[in-house]
């Protein structure tokens, strides 16, 4: 069975009835009975239709979660209407409401890395799910004495990856999720055209058979500058600007020139080096040789305006710890 095939069986099978919203630890349907289409990426098509939840159904969760006092934290990403109408509704009973912001995140190379190595590490960081993750590593720096080398590595890497259906085996690059997210890339992709910058590989949306879905050619921009939107922006998909620079002090300062503060990744055998840019760099994780590892005990959060506090190792404890200061006078 080939790929659209199997995408069409799946789509005939969720349409049978509507997928429900699951309050309370039961699946229903929404309040006013509403429906929404939810579009297969792959083929632009209809995948299924979903319960459209309302202010109705925002008071049922409230109401179950009201129901269950251990659960007091709900994290969301993306808009935050929908945390902010929960929060309200909750009238106080859940503690805390947590945005999970985005990141324009540096990947720093310098010349004494594995180069073949750096460069897959770095393309790694950028398109994995399709660049549709916080802390992709969309900035990517080169020092100047190997940044052509390194373009055209990554320019080659780029051109060469497999678009396809993400059910699909072999494919090394999906699909965006929705027509809101491809509208969003390419209009990116188009301001950094129109603003001088040049794409070595890609620019373009996928065409030919995947022109009915929602794919971005993997996209590599050169002749950027720091202050272009391309370059401050998060663009949420499959697009990097390559930057040179000079020296660690340079590099570091441009790198911090931003808003966001999540991730940053090095690239060097050089350990005293690393140790440097690492405690130069104000991102929440910097990754050594390596990006996009993560570990249940290892704190993760970002700085500015890359979210507040951190998840997950010992330091989510203090999300859920009240300290209390006590005065007695003995006299």
């Amino acid at each position: 069975m080939t790929i659209r095939e199997t995408d069409t069986a799946q789509s005939a099978f969720l349409k049978q009835q509507p997928v429900k919203m699951l309050i309370g630890g039961q699946w229903v349907e929404s309040a006013s009975g509403k429906t929404f289409d939810t579009i297969n990426p792959s083929t632009g098509e209809v995948l299924a239709k979903v319960a459209e939840g309302d202010d109705e159904d925002i008071n049922r969760a409230v109401a179950a979660l009201a129901a269950h006092p251990d659960v007091d934290k709900i994290a969301f990403t993306g808009s935050t209407e929908v945390g902010k109408k929960i929060l309200l509704a909750s009238a106080g009973n859940l503690k805390r409401v947590t945005l999970e912001l985005g990141g324009k995140s540096p990947n720093i190379i310098f010349p004494d890395a594995d180069m073949k190595f750096a460069i897959r590490g770095a393309m790694n960081a950028i398109f994995f799910n399709q660049g549709q993750v916080c802390t992709a590593g969309s900035r990517l720096f080169v020092q100047k004495s190997v940044y052509d080398a390194v373009l055209s590595g990554v320019t080659d890497y780029a051109s060469k990856m497999k678009i396809g259906s993400g059910i699909d085996p072999n494919t090394e690059l999906g699909p965006l999720v929705s027509q809101e997210q491809l509208e969003r890339v390419t209009g990116y992709i188009e301001a950094g055209k129109r603003e001088g910058a040049k794409p070595t590989t890609g620019g373009e949306r996928a065409g030919g058979e995947l022109a009915n879905g929602y794919f971005v050619q993997p996209t590599i921009f050169d002749n950027v500058h720091d202050d272009m939107t391309i370059a401050r922006e998060e663009i949420f998909g499959p697009v990097v600007v390559a930057l040179p620079f000079e020296d660690v002090e340079e590099v570091a300062a441009r790198a911090n020139k931003s808003v966001y503060g999540l991730a940053a990744g090095v690239w060097t055998n050089d350990v005293k080096k690393a140790h440097k840019v690492a405690a130069a760099l104000k991102s929440g994780v910097v990754w050594v040789n390596t990006y996009n590892q993560f570990d249940a005990a290892a704190p993760f959060g970002g700085y500015k305006q890359s979210g507040y506090g951190r998840e997950m190792g010992h330091a989510v404890l203090d999300a859920y710890t009240q300290v209390k200061t006590v005065w007695v006078n003995l006299r």
